[in-house]
């Protein structure tokens, strides 16, 4: 089966993939859809992997409306609205219903024959109910005492993903001990669900279609990236209130127990996938609040943008904080100009680990553990999950990605010591340190 991508101009930008752009197949082709067993008992229904740290889990989303700026992507002038999720160390949950995936306006249009399930990962229109899967994060719950403040992490998705697409290490996190906070970048997410069911979807695969000349990308691009560390930068200045005691929610939902004051925000790192890691690196370049950031998979190369590095300033600047990428066999800072750039120019720590096996940045998404779910109950081949994520087992390297991002933040937000940064080691077998 092909691999179904994103346009190919769309995707050599933003995903930062150059084979994309030469290789990916026609938008004929991409809309073909797999041809799957059809289920008597309805669509397939799918469980994501349980944390391993020592706290229950809760989760409140939380509508954020930045009335000092105008949404860029929006015809008629209005505010820049935001949808975030914090996910953190709870207490007492059982008496809070465990959150969903995704909301089911979300859901819907992400299993739709127009959604990213179809598009992106080539999953059969409505053949998956994305919304009957549960998280283990309980709506609501009290924040746990024990340890707070707790350090906080934040997290963006890659370009045309949504929020909800990085759960597995979310909670995981959380779990750990972390307040991660997961930002939908409105428009750019291929959809966010607001307050009364309202849904908007991405415009950036039409925007891109629309541009002609290698000018129009630059510049489509450039607005991409600023909007993004924009949001990062309004979301953090949300989260002080926060801590402080007042609700930044737009609706002034109500707020669970103890989240005021359990946020370490002197504490505070940033992580994403693709674009999303790209956006982690430069918001850390441009605001000192954020002390340690991961870009997992994402790299600015693109044949079709004049100056990839203009849209990434942060590689010529470099970075005196600590960083981490993580690759896949044709990602490294060796092997990919903008990493090479950022790594040579930068005197804060860094290391570049490749995850062996792994195929591309959606190695380092939900879809590891949730595609061969769905590609078991829908009697897919095996090449349905292995051109998606590569050659990887799924339940090791959700394991591995854990340890590793974890680690990461121990260190450089809590000061905890680990050998897992150092060097190759048994414990974690797929992972390559690159020199």
């Amino acid at each position: 089966m092909v691999r179904r991508f994103r346009t190919a101009l769309f995707a050599s930008l933003i995903v930062g993939c150059v084979t994309v752009a030469s290789a990916a197949p026609s938008s004929a082709s991409r809309n073909v859809a797999p041809q799957a067993q059809p289920r008597a008992d309805g669509p397939a229904r799918l469980t994501l992997p349980a944390p391993t740290g020592p706290y229950p889990v809760g989760t409140v989303d939380l509508h954020l409306v930045d009335r000092s700026r105008t949404d860029p992507w929006t015809a008629t002038p209005a505010h820049r609205e935001l949808m975030v999720s914090l996910w953190y160390p709870a207490t007492g949950v059982g008496r809070f219903p465990r959150a969903p995936h995704m909301l089911a306006g979300a859901a819907a249009h992400f299993g739709s024959a127009d959604g990213v399930g179809a598009s992106l990962y080539g999953v059969p229109a409505g053949a998956v109910d994305f919304a009957a899967t549960r998280t283990s994060g309980h709506r609501g719950a009290p924040v746990a005492r024990r340890e707070r403040p707790f350090p906080v992490v934040l997290y963006s998705p890659g370009a045309g993903d949504p929020r909800t697409w990085g759960t597995t290490l979310v909670q995981d996190l959380a779990c750990r001990g972390y307040v991660v906070v997961t930002i939908d970048h409105t428009y750019d997410s291929s959809e966010v669900e607001f307050p009364g069911g309202r849904v908007v979807g991405t415009l950036l695969p039409e925007l891109f279609g629309q541009a002609q000349q290698p000018d129009d990308f630059q510049r489509l691009g450039a607005r991409v990236f600023d909007t993004r560390v924009a949001d990062t930068r309004f979301v953090l200045d949300q989260l002080a209130a926060l801590d402080r005691g007042t609700n930044p929610d737009a609706e002034g939902r109500p707020l669970p127990r103890g989240v005021a004051g359990a946020l370490d925000l002197h504490r505070t790192g940033m992580f994403g996938v693709s674009a999303g890691g790209l956006s982690a690196l430069q918001a850390m370049s441009e605001d000192s609040r954020i002390r340690a950031a991961i870009d997992m998979g994402g790299s600015i190369e693109s044949p079709i943008i004049p100056d990839p590095i203009q849209l990434w300033p942060v590689a010529r600047r470099g970075l005196d904080r600590p960083f981490m990428f993580v690759g896949d066999p044709g990602t490294d800072h060796r092997q990919t100009p903008s990493w090479r750039l950022l790594w040579d120019n930068s005197s804060g720590w860094h290391v570049d680990l490749r995850l062996d096996g792994a195929k591309s940045e959606d190695s380092y998404k939900d879809i590891v553990p949730l595609l061969p779910q769905i590609a078991r109950q829908l009697g897919l081949p095996d090449s349905f999950v292995t051109e998606a994520i590569g050659s990887i087992e799924p339940t090791r390297a959700v394991r591995t990605e854990e340890t590793l991002v974890a680690a990461f933040f121990d260190r450089w937000l809590r000061g905890r010591e680990s050998s897992v940064l150092d060097g190759p080691s048994p414990r974690l077998p797929d992972v390559t340190f690159i020199p």
